[in-house]
């Protein structure tokens, strides 16, 4: 029964992680979008540096992996 309550706690931890980090990337994204709008750089050029900025990178890996692991 104990077990049970362990993996339940865990998959809910799970949950809570994956929300935290969709909200910082989002977070994220909106911080690029609205200082390359500041510096007046293109939407194409700001796409191209948000799927080439490293903590998006690392975000997008670590959901992937929490997600691989609920199912």
């Amino acid at each position: 029964m104990s077990e049970s309550n362990s993996t339940q706690a865990t998959a809910q931890e799970i949950e809570e992680v994956i929300r935290e980090l969709e909200q910082y990337r989002e977070r994220l994204v909106n911080d690029v979008l609205g200082v390359s709008r500041k510096v007046k750089l293109s939407q194409k050029k700001a796409l191209e540096k948000l799927a080439n900025h490293p903590e998006i990178i690392k975000i997008d890996r670590a959901l992937q992996e929490l997600r691989a692991s609920q199912g």
